[in-house]
């Protein structure tokens, strides 16, 4: 069975590289932006009345998969999915972030 994902946007944040990335994102304070396709628009209809939104992601800077990773501050391997490590044999994250504003322009209603 094979399944496919279309990507609906694209998520901006200050890191290029996987060095320096946070481990997890509720740690940072950085800041990134969720770029919506606009054929999505109608979807972010009421979400500025959320705190806190999830984003599903996919890791395109892992590595092959691993079945034993040494995390980050750890001196033990352990089994990949016992981690948060990105080189998995589906790289896909999820992530938790605070929600600050909904730009739309132009938007979705007028008057």
């Amino acid at each position: 069975m094979r399944v496919t994902y279309t990507p609906i946007g694209v998520l901006r944040t200050p890191f290029a590289r996987r060095e320096g990335m946070p481990i997890q994102p509720a740690r940072s304070d950085a800041a990134g932006r969720a770029e919506i396709d606009p054929q999505y628009r109608e979807a972010l209809r009421d979400l500025e009345g959320f705190s806190h939104i999830m984003l599903l992601y996919h890791f395109h800077h892992a590595g092959a998969p691993t079945l034993t990773v040494r995390p980050f501050l750890d001196d033990a391997a352990h089994g990949l999915f016992a981690t948060r490590h990105p080189d998995r044999p589906n790289p896909i994250g999820l992530s938790v972030v605070r929600l600050d504003r909904v730009e739309m322009d132009p938007p979705l209603c007028c008057t």
